[in-house]
């Protein structure tokens, strides 16, 4: 079966930005891309009609930790992967479960062998090893499965962040090995990404990037930032990686972050993005807007009519006024979070929809600095 395809067609002349394809075989996905996260094999509070009618996404995310836990991996197979289980015919990514594994510190053990965690279910003791976590992506079914890391908080010293990237890449060489010694389980292409790690020291990112460049993997993956670093050195690290990774595969910048983290980022060279920002701060009464960030649970939108986003081209936004949002947040109904969730979703694609076309045009770098500044002010 072939492999996925990655066609760069553009690079703006002032920046690093470029605009693609990626073409797997659930479907070809423009970039730059915004990955919407579907934690358990759902985008909380959205439905898969509304990914594709509302929110026009091309691809979504799967979380091994928490799809391997609940409903569990005979439960997957029984229904043929996570796209016949949710009903979502487009790309599929599935993560590693590395970053939780950096996230339940409390109830984790790292060893060479791979990292021994307690559920947060139910308190059940597991093992996920690279080859373990190769074989729970296959069987998910993703179109993209990610390498098996350790992320190194953002504050890490050199001896420890150069002991975990080494053993980064030694679990990508299990993971490689086992990846292209076993076959897909559902009739079609998945594609192995691996992921750079080295904290924030440069010496360490460019060893991990030619690490994983020696790979020659169809995309690649950058890991381990906004995890406490400063915004500045974050974008500094970024565009280290990117100038160190090769330039006719994707990049994609794992977990990162607000829309001027990700139109900056863009601008240093990265294609794929995914946060859980969008849903998580919708739910919490924070929306992104063409105009600035909304904190919708204030008073002052009380009596605003007004659409939710008038310069947004979504039905959701353009339906709903603010004042009404608000009141379903102050009642507590759950229609809030699905209407906050969709709205964010939209702002995140159509971001990166008017990316491309600036890449395009050929004025991505002058139209980059005038959002960056707009989108970054509180309405």
């Amino acid at each position: 079966m072939p492999a996925l395809r990655f066609a760069c067609t553009h690079t703006d002349s002032a920046t690093s930005a470029r605009a693609g394809t990626i073409q797997t075989d659930h479907g070809t996905i423009e970039t730059p891309i915004f990955m919407p996260v579907g934690t358990v094999g759902s985008v909380k509070a959205v439905t898969q009609q509304q990914l594709k009618e509302e929110v026009n996404a091309s691809i979504i995310l799967g979380n091994t930790y928490h799809l391997y836990l609940r409903p569990g991996l005979d439960v997957l197979e029984a229904a043929g992967g996570l796209h016949r289980f949710n009903g979502w015919d487009r790309p599929i990514l599935t993560d590693s479960g590395g970053y939780q594994v950096f996230s339940l510190s409390g109830t984790r053990k790292i060893e060479e062998q791979g990292v021994t965690f307690q559920s947060h279910i139910d308190g059940s003791r597991h093992l996920f090893t690279p080859e373990g976590v190769m074989d729970i992506q296959r069987s998910i079914g993703g179109d993209i499965i990610m390498a098996f890391d350790e992320c190194p908080p953002g504050q890490s010293d050199h001896n420890y962040a150069k002991r975990s990237m080494e053993m980064t890449h030694r679990w990508l060489d299990r993971c490689w090995n086992h990846f292209h010694q076993s076959e897909p389980k559902y009739g079609y292409t998945q594609n192995l990404f691996p992921i750079v790690q080295g904290a924030t020291f440069k010496d360490l990112r460019k060893a991990s990037c030619e690490y994983i460049a020696s790979k020659n993997a169809v995309g690649n993956a950058i890991g381990g930032l906004s995890v406490g670093e400063p915004e500045p050195i974050m974008y500094d690290i970024c565009g280290w990686c990117c100038e160190h990774l090769p330039k006719d595969r994707p990049r994609y910048l794992m977990g990162v972050g607000t829309p001027w983290n990700i139109l900056e980022c863009i601008s240093l060279g990265v294609d794929m993005f995914d946060c859980v920002m969008p849903t998580r701060n919708g739910r919490n009464a924070m929306l992104f807007t063409t105009q600035g960030v909304i904190n919708i649970d204030n008073k002052k939108w009380e009596t605003d009519f007004s659409p939710i986003d008038p310069g947004l081209p979504n039905s959701i936004s353009q339906h709903y006024s603010k004042a009404y949002l608000r009141h379903l947040f102050k009642a507590k109904e759950y229609l809030a979070y699905t209407l906050a969730s969709v709205h964010n979703l939209a702002f995140y694609l159509w971001l990166v929809r008017e990316a491309r076309k600036h890449i395009l045009a050929g004025n991505f770098a002058s139209w980059k600095s005038e959002m960056v500044v707009r989108l970054r002010q509180k309405c």
